[in-house]
């Protein structure tokens, strides 16, 4: 009989909810048709921290086909009290390829039709939070018309 191990607990942390700017089209590369949307501001909400979301940074997408993006956005954070944390946010975006096309054109999809799942990693010089450089983050994450929003979840 083989046990089956028990799955690690999720702790909320905050929501993120990073404003968009307009996307730039590079064009279908060797790696896949490339979009890099540019990272405007935002807000970071919830029992763990709060803050901003800065603007600086992108999110580079793949779109591997009219179903699949991955995403890699990379950007800062200010976190309430002047911390300045780095958030590489590796995601994966599935769904009906008509429902995909909409998000990409900037359009509200329902977002129970997309599979946004994400694996945010933070990095901070500030001592009050370096315990986020060494925890392991899970999220979810909705497209909206000129933003995303990321449920952030540290792993136990």
């Amino acid at each position: 009989m083989t046990l089956i191990p028990e799955p690690p607990a999720l702790t909320f942390l905050a929501t993120l909810n990073v404003e968009v700017g307009e996307p730039i089209d590079a064009g279908v590369t060797p790696e896949g048709h490339r979009r890099i949307i540019p990272i405007v501001g935002g807000t970071v909400s919830g029992p763990q921290f709060q803050g901003r979301v800065l603007p600086a940074g992108a999110d580079y997408q793949i779109l591997r086909n009219a179903e699949l993006t991955e995403l890699d956005a990379r950007y800062a954070v200010e976190l309430e009290g002047g911390a300045v944390v780095y958030v590489h946010n590796a995601a994966l975006r599935f769904g009906a390829a008509e429902d995909i096309a909409s998000l990409n054109r900037g359009e509200d999809v329902d977002p129970a039709l997309i599979y946004f799942r994400c694996s945010p990693r933070f990095s901070t010089g500030s001592p009050e939070w370096a315990w986020l450089n060494h925890t392991v983050m899970v999220g979810t994450g909705r497209r909206r018309p000129g933003s995303v929003e990321i449920d952030v979840f540290a792993v136990s």
